[in-house]
């Protein structure tokens, strides 16, 4: 079965039945998608982590299909239906829509207005309907009439029910009205009628239509929320009269009585079986591809963020603001350890600006503070302000910090249990002043899709979300690598091939027995078996290790290559990856053999080079307009600093310093056709936009990045 799989997925992604095969044989055996893409590049061809993970998405919906296989080959054999050339089709298709096509004849009903016919004995007079030969319906209807059936049209009636359902369940029938839709569907919304202020946030929906295949994931996303709220009504399809103008010259042979009454069945087939059934068909479908652009999109945005650039380890003041409740003030050593925390009230009501500029720049000089994050949440501006205008005794960099779910962290049982002693607000401010320091391992602890950066999160698969989502965030955490000595539990749990049981494992570990002196020691951790540490190693990091290896992305499997490069260049292993023209010298294809070829080889001399490296860029400060407080400063034509917030797929946002976010449309971006925002833009990206209009009235703001 395996080989039919991987000749599948292979057609489906363009790629060999060899790296296919050998992919889905190390997922199955235990292997994880970053160890895959990083480690196995030989086996598999150099697929990175996004194709091992479509090919393990297919794998798995393929297991599904075969599963529904065998849930129908059952029914049937249970049922006494099943045909050598039923099996063989059924066998031979891989299309849940096929395949449920030929099962619907024989899957068993609730009772139906054509079984209640047959139950009276009409059948026989829908056969005779079916064939078209009678000139006389009425009279051979009479012939029907008995128990339950009092009269010629009570005998129709029954009889052009099972005609109706023997149509619906005609897989050409189906097939001619899904031909129809895919050509010729238009997505239809109307507002509920008297519902029309509750729902003028979807104003641009109350009358909508445009075809459906046309239609983007927002605008589909938008609607099926407003549908959910019971604001829009929304509808799905073609023009009646082709599909049944299709069906008719399918099923209607000639011109008589009996054909006549076909007619009416067909009719009636669409309307009440066949419409429905292929209209929601085409809106699961429909829902699915909106559903796969908005979390692509949310994936992407949630890597950028977690990829953002690390202050690193530096002494940080973090500050939560505030305006009546005051600014949280957090003062952290350079392991992102509370050293102190108080309120100050530099804005209005209290006002008591001279006495919190001292409290913070008597915290900087105490606590020798290297670096200041300000959430950019309320007051956030004014903060920044304040903390810019102050003067201290050392050179201080200002940053001002996302604070998106960082209310979400401070409330959460993981934040109780690091700070119990503290409330939300101090756990808030810690947030952030340590996503300053490092984005990742702060933001790992947050559920994603608190985060804010995506479209209708609430709205689309939740299971195939939280599958992205978590996805993402191992690639991330595994691209970065981990210290193995400071990361907590949570970053932990997502390195490759551990989870939470042997992420607490390992903390309790080390809480025990102090720092790890090497990678091998991570075996001693119980339950940490060969496989975990196979999975694991290479992406955990030991800082002044004996070994310098433990400190870089080359798997412990490989160390014996390193060993034998150094040896060949008659020098130690420290001497190697301190001496750059030792590493120039290096023959990689020397060292190629049965289980190791080029691909692993050139990846351990690139770590050589930069062993442990960062592969996140440098953090930059920023600095908004002092001239733009409120939305009522902007005026149209200006050309303003703003910081990318959010990307979707008809635009991106963009942060200006106040309240209200702009929205750069897709169309703006550039100055050609873009299909896809993050060609242009990426999150926390410093841009240059240029003001279009603002609607005051709205709160709403339209920016160009073309500002020339």
């Amino acid at each position: 079965m395996q080989i039919i799989f991987a000749k599948l997925i292979s057609q489906s992604l363009s790629l060999s039945d060899r790296q296919v095969s050998k992919t889905i044989g190390l997922l199955n055996d235990g292997a994880t998608i970053p160890f895959i893409s990083r480690y196995r590049k030989e086996v598999t061809g150099g697929l990175d982590e996004v194709a091992t993970a479509e090919i393990k998405r297919q794998y798995e919906k393929l297991l599904e299909t075969l599963k529904r296989k065998e849930t129908i080959l059952h029914s049937l054999e249970e049922q006494g239906l099943l045909t050598p050339e039923l099996s063989t089709r059924i066998g031979n298709s891989w299309d849940r829509t096929e395949l449920e096509d030929i099962y619907l004849p024989f899957k068993p009903k609730r009772q139906t207005r054509a079984g209640i016919a047959r139950k009276k004995g009409l059948e026989p007079l829908a056969k005779i309907l079916m064939a078209q030969h009678e000139t006389d319906v009425r009279h051979r209807a009479e012939g029907f009439l008995g128990e339950g059936v009092k009269d010629a049209d009570e005998a129709l009636q029954g009889a052009r029910d099972i005609v109706a359902e023997w149509i619906s369940e005609n897989e050409s029938a189906r097939h001619t009205v899904r031909r129809i839709f895919d050509r010729e569907a238009l997505i239809t919304s109307k507002v509920v009628k008297g519902k029309e202020e509750a729902a003028a946030k979807f104003r641009d929906y109350f009358d909508f239509s445009e075809p459906l295949a046309k239609c983007t994931s927002h605008r589909l996303l938008a609607m099926r929320r407003g549908e959910a709220e019971g604001f829009l009504k929304v509808g799905i399809g073609p023009g009646d009269e082709h599909c049944l103008e299709a069906l008719c010259k399918r099923f209607v042979k000639t011109d008589n009585d009996a054909s006549g009454q076909v007619v009416l069945a067909v009719k009636d087939c669409y309307k009440r079986l066949l419409r429905g059934a292929i209209e929601t068909e085409f809106a699961a479908a429909a829902k699915e591809k909106a559903d796969k652009q908005a979390i692509r999109v949310f994936a992407e945005n949630l890597r950028q963020l977690l990829l953002a650039p690390p202050l690193g380890q530096k002494r940080v003041l973090g500050i939560d603001p505030g305006f009546r409740t005051g600014c949280k003030v957090v003062c952290l050593d350079a392991q992102g350890n509370l050293l102190h925390n108080e309120t100050i009230y530099p804005h209005p009501p209290q006002n008591e600006k001279s006495k919190a500029a001292m409290k913070i720049t008597s915290l900087v000089k105490l606590y020798a503070i290297e670096a200041i994050a300000i959430g950019n949440g309320t007051a956030g501006r004014e903060t920044e302000m304040f903390i810019t205008n102050l003067r201290y005794d050392r050179k201080l960099q200002v940053f001002v910090v996302s604070e998106d779910g960082a209310s979400v962290y401070s409330a959460s049982k993981l934040a109780r249990d690091e700070f119990p002693d503290f409330d939300v607000t101090v756990r808030g401010a810690v947030s952030i002043g340590r996503r300053l320091m490092d984005p990742l391992a702060e933001l790992v602890k947050i559920e994603p899709k608190a985060i804010g950066v995506g479209q209708y999160q609430h709205d689309v698969d939740q299971p195939e979300l939280k599958n992205a989502l978590d996805q993402t965030v191992e690639n991330c955490v595994n691209k970065v690598g981990v210290n193995l000595n400071t990361a907590s539990m949570h970053l932990l749990t997502y390195v490759s091939g551990l989870g939470t049981a042997l992420a607490k494992n390992i903390v309790e570990y080390r809480a025990a027995n102090g720092p790890f002196r090497s990678r091998r020691e991570l075996l001693k951790v119980p339950r940490l078996g060969d496989k975990a540490f196979e999975q694991a190693a290479g992406f955990l990091r030991i800082p002044g290790a004996e070994n310098p290896l433990d400190n870089s992305a080359v798997h412990p499997e490989s160390y014996c290559i390193v060993e034998n490069m150094a040896r060949d260049l008659n020098c130690s292993l420290p001497e190697l990856m301190l001496r750059k023209d030792l590493r120039d010298s290096i023959r990689p294809e020397r060292y190629v053999s049965e289980t190791v070829g080029m691909p692993t080889l050139l990846d351990i001399v690139a770590e050589l080079d930069k062993p442990g490296r960062d592969p996140r860029q440098g953090i930059k400060v920023f600095s908004f307009d002092p001239d733009i407080r409120t939305i009522n400063d902007l005026r149209e034509g200006s050309v303003l600093p703003g910081i990318v917030t959010n990307i979707t797929n008809f635009g991106c946002f963009v942060d200006l310093g106040i309240k209200e976010m702009g929205l750069v449309h897709i169309s703006n971006m550039a100055e050609r056709f873009v299909s896809d925002p993050t060609e242009i833009v990426s999150i926390h990206q410093h841009v240059s936009v240029k003001v279009l209009s603002v609607d005051f009235d709205r709160k709403r703001i339209q920016l160009s990045l073309l500002t020339d």
